[in-house]
């Protein structure tokens, strides 16, 4: 067939109103191109500019059931017009869905854009797409929508660098879901499964210590002396939290997730908040350091153990020189707390010990329960 010669014939199918025609019109256009995929016509500009214009034309006023079949047929062509095919991918779930898994006619920018404009069903399946580029592994990772992520930990076929994996794992102690694809992901390493290990359940655990040849009694030890050292003293109900101003705790929230996602939110920000006696902006910076909910580090502050607040400022990287400082300029903004005293600042430094940040942080998020 003569695609130029033809284009106001089929145009004026096209302009059918009957759903049969219209469905007849575009699977036999898709037959015709198929069986002409090899030929060097189909990727030419004139051509191109036809078939979009006798798709989109058609596919505008199509039924629901007619486009479902469409995508299906067009999912894996490459001589779908881009336009038609960035359509399709941006109309229901069950239309998008095999387009997608699989066209190759999407490009990372195509796939960047639905994640920032698509529903959280499309989002979920450009993370499940084959061998997805470093762009939209990116955009997944700063996005971090749960279900996404989740989608993204399972797929196996996209590369993942170290630092994707270590920011999944990071993120696992608070998305459940995470850890389980996480514990079987081909490309985790032993560095990683040690810190995955604190996070998930205990049969997770047992293909962890399976895998890797994890010391499970090291790591289960190192957990429990940390939790001792956090419940050092008898556990007492701490005074009720500042309830603070609630536009300047938005504001200050608004602050502390700007400066994350520029990259600049380090530890060292927490003796700057503190200097500036702004105790709530400490709160909510330590909190998004250390993936804690906000009550916990207000929880830990108000207790009469010091020691909480170490294993917290432990696990996102507080050298143990300047947790001393961090205490007492905490103590003068909160009224005398965490209480303790001296005695309750020693106990503090225990926080600081030889496991990991991240066995500090499982080991605050079980000691803070008890205040």
């Amino acid at each position: 067939m003569n695609f130029a010669a033809g284009d106001d014939g089929l145009l004026q199918i096209a302009r059918s109103r009957a759903p049969a025609d219209r469905e007849h019109l575009l699977l036999a256009l898709v037959e015709l191109c198929d069986a002409r995929r090899s030929a060097r016509v189909m990727s030419t500009a004139p051509v191109q500019k036809l078939l979009s214009s006798i798709f989109l034309g058609v596919v505008a006023e199509a039924e629901r059931d007619i486009r479902i079949r469409l995508a299906d047929k067009l999912a894996e062509a490459t001589w779908a017009p881009p336009a038609l095919v960035n359509l399709l991918a941006l109309d229901d779930i069950e239309i998008a869905r095999p387009i997608i898994a699989a066209s190759p006619v999407l490009q990372d920018s195509d796939l960047v854009r639905l994640l920032l404009e698509a529903t959280i069903d499309h989002q979920i399946e450009v993370a499940r797409r084959p061998k997805l580029g470093p762009p939209v592994v990116s955009a997944i990772l700063r996005q971090a929508e749960p279900a996404v992520l989740t989608a993204l930990a399972g797929n196996v076929s996209t590369e993942l660098s170290r630092g994707d994996l270590h920011q999944l794992v990071a993120v696992s102690c608070r998305i459940a879901s995470l850890r389980s694809p996480l514990t079987r992901h081909p490309q985790l390493t032993r560095d990683l499964a040690y810190e995955l290990y604190v996070w998930v359940g205990q049969s997770l655990r047992q293909a962890l210590v399976g895998r890797f040849h994890l010391d499970a009694e090291a790591l289960d030890a190192a957990l429990g002396e940390a939790v001792r050292e956090a419940h050092g003293g008898q556990p007492t109900a701490g005074p009720a939290a500042h309830g603070g101003d609630g536009r300047r705790v938005a504001m200050e929230r608004r602050l502390v997730d700007k400066l994350e996602h520029a990259g600049q939110l380090r530890p060292g920000y927490l003796l700057r908040a503190l200097r500036e006696r702004k105790l709530s902006l400490f709160v909510e910076s330590l909190a998004a350091l250390g993936r804690f909910e906000p009550r916990e580090v207000q929880r830990a502050i108000d207790s009469d153990q010091p020691e909480i607040l170490g294993l917290a400022c432990a696990a996102v990287g507080i050298d143990r020189s300047v947790f001393p400082t961090i205490l007492e300029l905490v103590r003068k903004l909160n009224g005398g707390r965490p209480r303790g005293g001296a005695e309750g600042g020693r106990r503090a430094a225990g926080a600081f010990g030889s496991f990991s940040p991240a066995v500090a942080g499982a080991a605050f998020r079980q000691a803070v329960q008890s205040v």
